[in-house]
């Protein structure tokens, strides 16, 4: 009854905080919405849509038609209590139920009070949240071969977890083989269901060859010191959890805090690849963080409290954020707040072509504004959502950047687009980079001559075929 009640409450919380958020769609779940939205329209991943993430991020988004509000935010909630269930029964197997009780509600809380626009999208960092709990559960349970298929579907939701698996050898190294096994078969299911679509090699090329190119290179003029800099920012952040870590040291055995301290150091590592450190990234370290953390709030004792006073760092950073949300929401007002700028932007551009578009019409977006497709809920004219297959641009870096990290493909697929004939062409990115506006490729000139503006927002410029107008 004690545990019920407590995840009822930690549920009804993790809810209200999501449905603050209820009218807002964040960069990184606007792209797999923008994808699963395609997928509703009969298309296949790689094949028909360009989609450099893997498989399984887009299709769990058709669980609730891939459209924003409040069902968005209630599997969020969901898939936030999950994780911290999760948590809660590997600290518990561990030591005990206090700990558990404590790993569960100190992930919950940083599942709230973070950046906004990493904990609450249910994006590539956050899924695989679940999915590397379970595996490494499972892997200290001897359960090596269950082990190895929830590595095995955290993989299909983020490439990262190789690390995943890497830390469940540490701490099942006999079931090895059982484990790898187990890794394999989603992998393994995955491929055949890409390759009787043929998507396959789509997806080598998205998801690999375009994804190495992205993390081989950072838009980060001085990684290391970044590097250094964000992550002396995050532990700073989560203080709370590092005293936590630091008041369990002297309470565990010596075989587990050797296989806790390699699944911090994995976790640490998946952090770093690509030399980006974006807050979302560390989600890899939560996990450990939370787990040696519960033991050392039980260890702690009267010097608790000071572990706990911690905690207002970030609930005093974004705690209050939650309540001007809820008012703006009850109040039936737009919110006045920068994070959310692009995303109201790109609602008035998308409600300028809901109000012009027909039942036959389709879409091409330039620049990487994926809400653009989840708002305005039209077909795609070609099987690219964003520019940076025909740029070479990566998103992180297009507002301001015009280097291509690839050449070689994109003026192919630029020829692609020019061949292709969508009804309304939402220019995202021209306004804000004009070195990478559409007009500056030579193949993309007459097609886009073909097309007259009907509309603009502040970031983003409408087109229509001229003999698609009245």
């Amino acid at each position: 009854m004690r545990a019920r009640t407590f995840f009822a409450a930690l549920f009804l919380i993790l809810l209200a905080a999501r449905l603050c958020h209820v009218d807002i769609l964040w960069a990184e779940e606007d792209l797999p919405m923008a994808a699963a939205a395609q997928m509703k329209f009969g298309k296949a991943l790689y094949r028909d849509v360009w989609f450099d993430k893997p498989p399984l991020l887009a299709s769990i988004d058709l669980a609730w038609g891939a459209r924003p509000g409040w069902p968005l935010r209630l599997a969020g909630a969901i898939y936030a209590l999950v994780a911290c269930a999760l948590a809660y029964a590997f600290a518990r197997d561990l030591w005990s139920m206090r700990e558990g009780f404590w790993a569960a509600a100190l992930l919950g809380f940083f599942l709230i009070f973070d950046f906004p626009s990493a904990v609450i999208p249910l994006a590539a960092d956050l899924s695989m949240l679940a999915p590397h709990l379970a595996a490494v559960w499972l892997a200290y349970r001897g359960r090596a071969f269950w082990s190895g298929v929830l590595a095995g579907v955290a993989f299909l939701l983020n490439t990262k977890a190789v690390f995943v698996l890497a830390a469940c050898a540490v701490w099942c190294l006999p079931g090895l083989p059982l484990m790898v096994a187990g890794f394999l078969l989603p992998a393994a299911i995955a491929a055949a269901w890409l390759a009787s679509a043929g998507a396959l090699v789509p997806y080598i090329d998205q998801v690999w060859r375009w994804g190495f190119l992205y993390a081989g290179s950072t838009f980060l003029e001085h990684p290391v010191r970044d590097g250094i800099v964000r992550t002396a920012d995050w532990l700073g952040f989560h203080a709370a959890l590092v005293a936590g870590v630091f008041g369990a040291r002297q309470g565990m055995q010596p075989p587990v805090q050797w296989k806790l301290a390699a699944w911090a150091v994995l976790s640490f590592a998946a952090a770093m690849v690509g030399w980006r450190f974006f807050p979302r990234y560390y989600f890899q370290l939560l996990p450990v963080m939370v787990i040696v953390a519960a033991r050392g709030m039980v260890l702690m004792k009267r010097w608790r409290i000071m572990a706990l006073a911690l905690l207002l760092i970030p609930l005093i950073r974004f705690g209050p954020r939650y309540f001007l949300l809820a008012r703006d929401l009850a109040a039936h007002q737009p919110h006045h707040w920068s994070d959310v700028a692009l995303d109201q932007d790109s609602r008035d551009a998308a409600g300028i072509v809901v109000r012009l578009a027909h039942p036959d019409d389709t879409l091409f977006v330039w620049g990487f504004r994926p809400d653009l497709w989840v708002y305005t809920r039209l077909p795609a004219a070609t099987r690219f959502l964003d520019s940076q297959p025909l740029t070479g641009v990566p998103a992180d870096r297009h507002l301001t950047q015009s280097a291509a990290v690839e050449a070689e493909f994109t003026r192919a697929n630029r020829e692609e687009l020019a061949r292709s004939r969508p009804t309304f062409v939402m220019d995202g990115l021209s306004r804000y980079n004009p070195a990478l506006a559409m007009d500056r490729y030579p193949e993309l000139r007459p097609w886009l001559a073909e097309y007259q503006e009907v509309g603009r927002t502040k970031g983003v410029v409408v087109y229509r075929m001229a003999r698609a107008a009245p």
